[in-house]
């Protein structure tokens, strides 16, 4: 196997560049990101399908993965709950080495086929879930052993990897492989790739909550109020939805504590 994300840089001498050449090269590079995360489109929309059937039968999913790519898997499942309102457990991120490896490397914690798995087994994890490894290099002994064992025990596996025919993306049965070529600094999977794996996640969670009903129309009608910003936005879409003035559209909301239980329960006055 070819590690594409391994190659080196198609630029020389980062060194003795300009600060302004090197902001302009590391932004060429960024803008094809995008184009090879489109590439990839169906395979994204198989692996969002099948995890939404699982979560509506009511499933989980889960994110395993090491360094740059465990860190956005947690961080995206961290914001599912602030973003739609779900139980912190209905997706989790699990990285290699612990939470302490969130903020610091943990030496060699990737390496061990077996981790992943224990794990994933103080969740109670089943059949029920879904698990998406995530990997730039397709290689990482965390996320393979993970998902052999996911495979065995019935769960959907998927995996987004930034290199070809890796075995990572062999032990998925829905495998998203965006190639994104050499980093602009070579080896540097916490650029290109990694923002092509955000990408990806964002999809994937985005759809995925969508179809299981946390949005209306295009708002996240059962986000947290968690600050002022939030609860004024909240304020807005209740306003815009029923009518009322800021006021009463602010009791309502802070009455029920989410959009849509606030705009329910108004509607609930006019029947």
């Amino acid at each position: 196997m070819t590690e594409i994300t391994e190659q080196d840089s198609l630029y020389t001498d980062l060194d003795k560049k300009s600060t302004l050449e090197i902001l302009q090269n590391i932004n060429k590079e960024d803008q094809t990101v995008a184009l090879a995360v489109q590439k990839v489109i169906p395979q994204i929309h198989l692996l969002a399908d099948a995890i939404t059937e699982k979560m509506k039968l009511g499933g989980r999913l889960f994110y395993i993965g090491a360094g740059t790519s465990g860190r956005l898997g947690v961080l995206d499942a961290s914001e599912c709950p602030p973003t739609f309102g779900v139980p912190f457990d209905w997706v989790l991120g699990l990285i290699a080495g612990g939470d302490t490896a969130i903020r610091k490397a943990v030496e060699n914690a990737e390496d061990d086929p077996k981790q992943a798995w224990k794990d994933l087994t103080k969740y109670q994890i089943s059949d029920k879930d879904a698990l998406v490894g995530i990997a730039a290099s397709g290689t990482t002994p965390y996320v393979v052993g993970g998902l052999k064992q996911a495979n065995k025990h019935g769960l959907v596996t998927g995996c987004i990897v930034c290199n070809a025919n890796s075995p990572i993306a062999a032990n998925s049965q829905f495998p998203v492989e965006v190639v994104v070529g050499p980093e602009y600094l070579t080896g540097s999977t916490r650029m290109k790739a990694g923002t092509a794996q955000k990408l990806v996640l964002n999809m994937i969670s985005t759809t995925v909550m969508i179809k299981l009903g946390r949005v209306k129309g295009n708002k996240m009608v059962d986000m947290q109020l968690t600050n002022t910003k939030l609860v004024n936005r909240a304020t807005k879409m209740v306003m815009k939805e029923t009518g009322l003035n800021e006021e009463s559209s602010s009791q309502l909301l802070d009455k029920h504590g989410s959009v849509r239980k606030a705009v329910e329960a108004y509607m609930a006055t006019l029947e």
